[in-house]
């Protein structure tokens, strides 16, 4: 029972998904259809067996006993009252509401195939003279088989609720809240945003929250599809059902399994201090819940053609019937009997279950890969859009970049005498080392990451609008922008000022670092790329899609991203209602486009495009104005989203050809057209054929799990 209390963390938000599953257990669970095949299988056999049709067809016989010959008559209206009555009630409630589908179709199959052999039997037991054999067999086998279909489509959809089910399983059932210094242990539901939480190594985060204290790496991969751990330190954010992924071991391992440990010796290592962000529906799980079960909720425009192809062939198979009496009666030489029985087999075999299962079968099957991949779907004919896209719009700033500053490059002058760059950036990031700022704290992280000490720099003084500086031995040294030149009126020679402009020009905040009255060199700061942009603009390209850049940030800033990302078309400088100007101008020339965007600016420019996908740590705004919603920041789950749209498609496409071919080949052979050649389709083998077919689809949909 403990997985039932994960999931069922009351007034944690989960409901919603609960109260799905619960209707899903109730109307669609496979161990219904698996008992009731089971069930129709058993009475199915001896159906066969004793049949007379069977027995001439097979060439043997069973032994007899008193009314052995009535035995597959009275089996056969079991069979119908049982498995066969739950397709019959669905198909006379489509039919009640004059929209006829799939599962009028199958009742339609069942009733005229039952209806038909009741007639022959009944002649036979009055003696009435009617000629002809019965197919109490073959509908006995077309119960089981549509059962047995059902069984296979149900398991498949139930699999699929289930890996996204067990994200709630992650959600720890309690969690050590911080009250005064000290963490006591607490029901997960009881917390609230703003509370601040104790997690342990090797304990699962109970919720959304930025890191206040401690440093680790977590596990995200059941959420974003990183293969990687993650660092993890002050100011980070986490995501509640992740792992913290630092196992405990030796002494760590032993406090943590202390009975008299309090909770009051908070600083252990890989221990995290959590400030929640987000509870209950406000996580990402609880969001991941709501937009998947929205995905399911809408159908896709091939879903939707499924559901109108079955209600065609519904009218279809009752003209072809109509048809097929037709011309037989005017062709003069068939029997009653023949003609009937052509008749009825074009009813029976009609019935296009793979159709039915073509479609809704791949499309659960994709919303689970796209969950566990960190692809939230919200709207399915959106998703399959983007295969067919043409131009993908990227914003800038935490989308392609961090929306941080950081290191880009370094120039030393030929005068300032230092040896090498570690020497300007260790007086940079000595007199930059006590500030805040931005820069300040770019110049002093790369120091750090090359392993740079920094100066001792004393007195250090700002002086704003300028710069700081500070004394080192008897020198003087300062650190800022152009500003500062002319404060302290240092030339700077023409090469260092080419360089210098280049990289103003490219967008670059320059920070000059001066001893006295000399220029020892210059740094220059900007966006700091995400590790994976150049990869996920390198995959989309691959594919053939055009990426371009739509940004309201400056030409120079936003040209320097493009040039290092090989992006060659930009757009900058470009205000919100600008961004879906720019979107919609695209279209207007016939191009489909998709916008990705995490920022409240976006938002217009998402709901323009053909498809909106919004960076899912951005705001709740450009969320909410998309089709697609990723749940990292990393821009290479685009181009997985692009990848699996194509390969899903792909497979409606192939279901719906095995679905559909299956009737265009075998109703014409019902019909009788190659009577002529000796050939004629018996139910039986339609309705073998039928259930190959639907092997064949949900078999070619369970695919799509081997392909990444």
């Amino acid at each position: 029972m403990e997985h039932e209390t994960h999931h069922m963390h009351e007034g944690h938000g989960m409901t919603g998904l609960q109260e799905q599953s619960a209707h899903l257990s109730q109307n669609h669970n496979p161990r219904t259809f698996r008992g009731q095949f089971w069930f129709s299988l058993i009475l199915t056999i001896p159906t066969m067996l004793y049949s007379s049709g069977f027995q001439d067809l097979l060439h043997f016989a069973m032994p007899e006993f008193p009314f052995s010959g009535y035995l597959p008559a009275v089996l056969g209206l079991v069979l119908l009252s049982t498995g066969g009555w739950v397709f019959i009630r669905s198909g006379l409630a489509e039919l009640r509401s004059r929209k006829p589908g799939m599962m009028a179709l199958i009742s339609l199959a069942l009733t005229v195939a039952f209806g038909y052999s009741a007639f022959i039997t009944i002649g036979q037991l009055l003696n009435l003279g009617f000629a002809g054999m019965d197919f109490w067999w073959e509908a006995a086998a077309l119960v089981s088989i549509m059962l047995l279909g059902h069984w296979i489509e149900m398991s498949a959809i139930m699999k699929a609720q289930h890996s996204v089910d067990e994200l709630a399983y992650l959600i720890p059932d309690n969690a050590e809240l911080i009250e005064g210094g000290a963490a006591r242990i607490v029901p997960v539901s009881s917390l609230k945003v703003g509370d601040l939480v104790l997690v342990r190594p090797g304990s699962h985060f109970p919720a959304d929250g930025i890191v206040e204290a401690g440093r680790s790496k977590a596990n995200q991969a059941m959420l974003t599809g990183e293969s990687d751990v993650v660092a993890k330190e002050p100011g980070s954010q986490v995501f509640g059902g992740t792992l913290n992924a630092i196992a405990p071991r030796g002494p760590i391992a032993a406090l943590l399994d202390d009975d008299s440990h309090d909770g009051h010796d908070l600083a252990v290592l890989g221990a995290l201090e959590v400030r929640l962000t987000g509870v209950g529906d406000q996580t990402v799980i609880g969001n991941i819940f709501y937009l998947v079960e929205q995905a399911r909720a809408s159908k896709s425009k091939a879903q939707s053609l499924a559901d109108r192809a079955a209600g065609w062939l519904f009218y279809a198979a009752l003209a072809a019937a109509a048809s097929t009496a037709i011309f037989w009666t005017l062709l003069g030489h068939a029997s009653p009997n023949f003609i009937l029985e052509r008749v009825v087999t074009v009813l029976v075999i009609a019935c296009p279950h793979a159709l039915g299962l073509a479609i809704p079968l791949v499309s659960a099957i994709t919303t689970e890969q796209a969950a566990r991949s960190g692809l939230l779907i919200r709207n399915r004919v959106a998703f399959e859009s983007l295969r067919k896209i043409d131009i993908l719009l990227f914003d800038k700033t935490g989308t392609l970049t961090t929306g941080e500053r950081g290191f880009v490059s370094a120039h030393i002058t030929r005068k300032g005498g230092l040896e090498d760059i570690d020497e300007l950036l260790s007086v940079a990031a000595g007199l930059e080392v006590g500030s805040e700022h931005s820069l300040a704290t770019a110049i002093v992280a790369e120091a750090t990451k090359r392993g740079i000490e920094p100066v001792e720099v004393k007195d250090v003084m700002t002086n704003p609008g300028i710069g700081v500086n500070g004394r080192v031995g008897e020198f003087r040294v300062f650190a800022g922008g152009p500003a500062l030149l002319t404060n302290q009126k240092i030339d700077i020679d023409v090469q260092d000022l080419v360089v210098a402009d280049a990289a103003n020009t490219a967008g670059y905040t320059v920070v000059y670092v001066v001893r006295d009255t000399l220029l020892l060199g210059f740094v220059a700061i900007g966006d700091v790329l995400r590790p994976t942009s150049e990869q996920a603009v390198s995959q989309l390209r691959s594919m053939g899609k055009k990426v371009a850049i739509l940004s309201g940030d400056a030409h120079g800033v936003v040209n320097a991203v493009a040039k290092e990302l090989g992006i060659n078309d930009v757009y900058a400088e470009v205000l919100p209602h600008q961004k879906a100007e720019v979107v919609s101008n695209l279209q207007a020339k016939g191009k489909t486009i998709a916008m990705i965007g995490d920022g409240i600016n976006d938002a217009p420019a998402l709901s323009q495009a053909d498809v909106g996908i919004a960076i899912g740590t951005g705001t709740a705004v450009a969320v909410e104005s998309a089709d697609i919603v990723l749940v990292s920041d990393d821009p290479v789950s685009v181009a997985k989203a692009v990848s699996l749209a194509k390969r899903s498609y792909a497979k409606m496409v192939q279901n719906l050809w095995w679905g559909a071919g299956y009737n265009l080949l075998a109703i014409p052979l019902a019909a009788g057209v190659l009577n002529s050649l000796g050939f004629v389709l018996s139910p039986a083998i339609g309705a073998v054929l039928m259930s190959l077919s639907t092997i064949i689809v949900a078999a070619n949909a369970q695919l799509l799990r081997r392909q990444r």
